[in-house]
């Protein structure tokens, strides 16, 4: 394998980053032309050439790569979920809606299930950064996921009841306004732990 010098045909411009298929192509010759190489010294640059380009592939929209969930990943979900939750908490709409869904508990399962779809879908579909599913809790449930929901519905329930928004006395009605005031934050939680600068 020959050395290239410097300037020989390669052009300083930058492209377009290459797609996932691009990439592809290029680990498969990678792959091909390590085989090939004798000189050691020569084969790890082949490999080290490979790692560079499996590292390319793993930026998100924004260049990083989300890995693990810790306490400042929780303090920019809890922040995310208040600045989206507050307007919840003030809305007298919120009370009623919760109402109707503790009259109708279909509601009360798809309003769950949409909230938790929507998550998803922020953190791990919509690909605004690449999130990685790290040591998840029984193999399984992704901790950002579930910490994001965990945070973000706390929250609500503190704040609502905090405030005096819900009467645990009636506890199925409290449970469905907080649930309620939950889906939205729940949405704001998930932006404020991935986005960039945050």
């Amino acid at each position: 394998m020959t050395k290239r010098e410097p300037g020989s045909g390669v052009s300083k411009r930058r492209s377009a980053p290459p797609d996932d298929a691009e990439l592809d192509d290029l680990l498969d010759e990678l792959e091909e032309l390590e085989e090939t190489v004798d000189d050691p010294d020569e084969r790890e640059q082949v490999r080290e050439t490979m790692r560079v380009a499996r590292r390319v592939r793993t930026t998100g929209a924004f260049g990083r790569v989300i890995r693990g969930f810790d306490r400042r990943d929780a303090s920019e979900a809890l922040v995310g979920s208040v600045v989206f939750g507050v307007p919840m908490l003030v809305e007298e709409g919120t009370l009623e809606v919760g109402a109707f869904v503790a009259a109708n508990p279909v509601s009360l399962v798809g309003t769950v299930l949409g909230t938790v779809a929507i998550v998803v879908g922020l953190l791990y579909v919509a690909e605004i950064q690449r999130v990685e599913i790290h040591e998840p809790f029984f193999g399984v449930v992704p901790r950002r996921l579930a910490g994001v929901l965990t945070i973000s519905f706390a929250t609500a329930a503190v704040l609502m009841t905090g405030w005096g928004r819900v009467d645990w006395g009636e506890p199925w009605l409290a449970l469905c306004q907080t649930t309620v005031a939950f889906a939205p934050m729940a949405l704001g939680a998930a932006l404020g732990d991935i986005l960039p600068g945050s």
